[in-house]
């Protein structure tokens, strides 16, 4: 993802996905609830929804694309560095991250988890 408009195009291609605001700044929201957001603490990093079993695995695997402050220890978010080469893995992030937001009724209605 080189910006935020490639992680927005990626997230509204999602069933139900929509662009909204979290903290007062541009965000992904499904059900209110939020996939990914600008509010990250550098301009050249997004917000993205994960769970914390996947967020360490992440983060030790590829620390150029993943990391993390203070703020966000203990959270289920991670920051997502623009530009790396990780493309295709921030885009099955985002589609879990839309599985763990979905209902049940999108969830059966999308099919198998990603």
């Amino acid at each position: 993802m080189r910006d935020w408009d490639d992680v927005v195009a990626t997230g509204l291609a999602l069933p139900g996905v929509v662009l909204g605001t979290s903290y007062g700044k541009p965000a992904l929201l499904l059900r209110g609830k939020m996939l990914a957001a600008t509010t990250a603490p550098d301009r050249a990093s997004f917000v993205l929804h994960v769970a914390l079993i996947e967020k360490e695995v992440l983060i030790e695997t590829d620390p150029a694309t993943f990391w993390e402050t203070d703020h966000y220890r203990g959270w289920p978010a991670v920051l997502v560095r623009y530009g790396t080469d990780a493309d295709a893995r921030i885009a099955l992030l985002l589609d879990r991250a839309w599985w763990d937001r979905a209902s049940i009724t999108q969830r059966r209605t999308r099919g198998e988890r990603p």
